[in-house]
């Protein structure tokens, strides 16, 4: 059985924080549309879905990739970089225990957001932004090098997490917008995607990626490669430096 984790957005969804780009208008209402109808691909494809209870007091609290992350049967409690997001720890802590998944946590002073983290096969690249600072990749490195991981701290400084600039195929290539990207140099695999909203995928399976709908030319380039590809629309997370992966936390029995 394939879980998913996810929180439904806050009504101030429109504070959330901004690093890298202009704050524009968002529209809570269409955000909470384009949340259900991503929620409802998973749903579509036999995935249990598991709501985190709301906080509303956080706008950031729909990007739950930013307080978990998953590596095999073990979750990572992270430690948000900015202040704002660190009460939102305690409801997915509680979700996790209530889901029955063992957790490790990250420890002051690391830091450590969900979005700065890219699995390919056993290795970890952990960007180094503003929010997510070497004793947070430390910490991890230690948690996982005995689980057969390794991890590799990447320089990000264009974009806000490092999965905002890059994702990976089912295959392992790594996808980015140059622009977005600082050193593809660092991947083994590399494949530029001509726009900006093209830089995210998440893998359901071997053969199939769920992205944003605002990436025709790049949904295109991975069905040439053979990928079945889902879109869905996600403007007004797309305005605050949300993408499709950050929407949810998966967990794979």
């Amino acid at each position: 059985m394939s879980r998913l984790l996810v929180r439904r957005p806050s009504p101030r969804l429109a504070e959330g924080e901004l690093t890298h780009l202009e704050r524009v208008p968002v529209d809570p209402e269409l955000a909470q549309r384009q949340w259900e109808a991503y929620v409802e691909v998973y749903r579509s494809l036999g995935w249990d879905v598991i709501d985190i209870d709301p906080d509303d007091t956080h706008a950031d609290g729909v990007f739950v990739e930013d307080t978990v992350v998953m590596f095999g049967d073990l979750a990572l409690l992270t430690r948000p970089g900015a202040d704002s997001r660190r009460g939102e720890i305690d409801t997915t802590r509680a979700a996790l225990e209530k889901a029955g998944i063992e957790y490790a946590a990250i420890e002051a002073p690391g830091t450590l957001d969900g979005g700065d983290v890219l699995k390919v096969g056993r290795t970890v690249y952990v960007g180094q932004t503003l929010r997510t600072n070497a004793e947070g990749a430390r910490q991890m490195d230690a948690l996982l090098a005995p689980r057969g991981w390794t991890v590799v701290p990447v320089e990000v400084t264009k974009v806000l997490h490092l999965k905002s600039g890059v994702t990976a195929l089912p295959d392992g290539t790594v996808i980015g917008y140059p622009p977005l990207v600082d050193d593809a140099s660092i991947y083994p695999e590399f494949l530029a995607v001509p726009e900006e909203h093209g830089t995210a995928v998440v893998v359901l399976d071997d053969d199939t990626v769920l992205m944003s709908s605002d990436a025709p030319q790049s949904a295109q380039l991975f069905r040439d490669r053979g990928l079945t590809v889902i879109e869905t629309p996600i403007s007004e997370f797309e305005k605050l430096e949300g993408c499709v992966t950050c929407l949810s936390v998966r967990v794979r029995d």
